[in-house]
């Protein structure tokens, strides 16, 4: 028996074996839980569905979470093949390439909107219309990145959304909380994904932060999905609207710097 037996979790946002997403869909499966999948365009239902299809999934939905109507029709095929379920997760992030890199100074008005919607109020969207489906002690998360609280290079507008987004966590576990439904998000370090690579110099970052971790490492999509367990499950009844982070440590570090090369550098 695992920790999600018996629990049914509808994720947003598997774009790919690489996806942050996948290894969360992945920890639920071993552990028990019957999952339920979106896809946007026939270009991403060919990635999704053969993964969808690998864990057993009967809910393979189309979903455009920009659009209301579509994320209606996705919960009234919810509600008939389930019925109920337990637990909702938000892997949903999305911004102009050209917005992300570059001065923030630059980012359009509408490369602003789009970001902001798709990132942050997207969140909002497919949970208002979920709350009558959730059981109680039910689990919503999120992703997040500490783009929102420190500014990173070339993050940009991204930031600005998951400001946004982990805002909006806090409303919603306070607006949810006397449902018994809890609300979360996981603040994951940079993990080389199809998102990820729409940042300007990511490659640069992965191993910058690589190096200045405690762990001296970058985290796996698997130690994600591991924490989106116990968010998931009865070990975190008592935890929400808080932001865990999975990142090696890296959001306690202030300043890293290589010792051994300032004793190597000759003295004038």
């Amino acid at each position: 028996m695992g920790l999600l037996s018996g629990k049914k979790a509808f994720i947003f946002g598997v774009a790919n074996d690489r996806s942050i997403a996948w290894g969360i869909a992945k920890a639920f499966h071993e552990q028990g839980a019957e999952l339920g999948f979106n896809y946007l365009g026939e270009a991403l239902e060919k990635r999704v569905r053969p993964l969808a299809e690998s864990v057993g999934a009967k809910l393979i939905l189309p979903c455009d979470v920009a659009k209301d109507d579509q994320i209606e029709a996705l919960y009234k095929e919810v509600a008939r093949v389930w019925g109920k379920f337990d637990i909702l997760v938000h892997c949903i992030a999305f911004a102009n390439k050209d917005e992300l890199s570059g001065a923030f100074s630059n980012t359009s008005r509408a490369g602003f909107h789009l970001a902001l919607d798709i990132s942050a109020y997207s969140l909002i969207g497919i949970t208002r219309p979920a709350v009558p489906l959730l059981n109680e002690g039910g689990s919503i998360m999120t992703l997040t990145y500490y783009g929102s609280e420190k500014v990173i290079p070339n993050y940009n507008v991204m930031g600005v959304a998951k400001a946004a987004l982990e805002c909006s966590v806090r409303y919603l576990a306070y607006d949810l909380g006397a449902k018994g439904i809890r609300v979360n998000a996981i603040s994951a370090g940079p993990i080389k994904t199809l998102a990820a690579s729409g940042v300007g110099g990511f490659k640069t970052m992965l191993k910058t932060a690589g190096e200045m971790t405690p762990l001296r490492r970058n985290v796996s999509q698997d130690e994600v999905g591991n924490t989106a367990v116990y968010l998931a499950s009865p070990w975190s009844s008592g935890v929400t609207g808080e932001v865990i982070y999975v990142d090696a440590g890296g959001n306690i570090v202030g300043m890293h710097f290589d010792e051994k090369k300032e004793e190597e550098t000759p003295k004038a």
